[in-house]
């Protein structure tokens, strides 16, 4: 049975970066078929989380241009993220918390993977899925 993060999570997660556009964003969502991207520094540290949703909303729905906003434009605040070693137990409550459906797993300061609530269901028993989801969807 998954006992931390890094057994849950889906490795490799991949990054935008902070200077690239929300064009660039949205196709490497189509390319990698995912509705979140982290979003990384030229360090190479997670500076946030920008979704599909956030680019609509936040940009084009606001007459914004995909093309000349950045993805770190829309990465604001600090990421809610757990470490790889951390239970699952605090995965789960770390989602219920903040209310988020993905979660940056970080090892030190290097991002790892992502746990997404897909990851959840798969790999937890079934009372901490249907939590969490009830949890996050508040």
């Amino acid at each position: 049975m998954a006992k931390t993060a890094r057994d849950i999570m889906t490795q490799g997660a991949e990054c935008v970066g902070e200077s690239q556009s929300l064009v660039d964003a949205a196709k490497k969502m189509r390319d990698l078929d995912v509705g979140a991207l982290p979003v990384c520094g030229d360090d190479d540290r997670l500076k946030g989380m920008v979704t599909d949703r956030d680019i609509v909303i936040k940009c084009v729905a606001e007459g914004g241009d995909p093309a000349a906003t950045t993805a770190g434009s829309l990465a604001d605040g600090k990421p809610v993220t757990v470490g790889a070693d951390d239970p699952v137990a605090e995965v789960l409550s770390t989602m219920s918390r903040h209310q988020v459906r993905r979660l940056p797993v970080i090892d030190g300061r290097r991002l790892v993977g992502i746990i997404s609530e897909a990851d959840i269901a798969q790999r937890t028993p079934d009372q901490g899925v249907a939590d969490t989801v009830q949890a996050v969807t508040k």
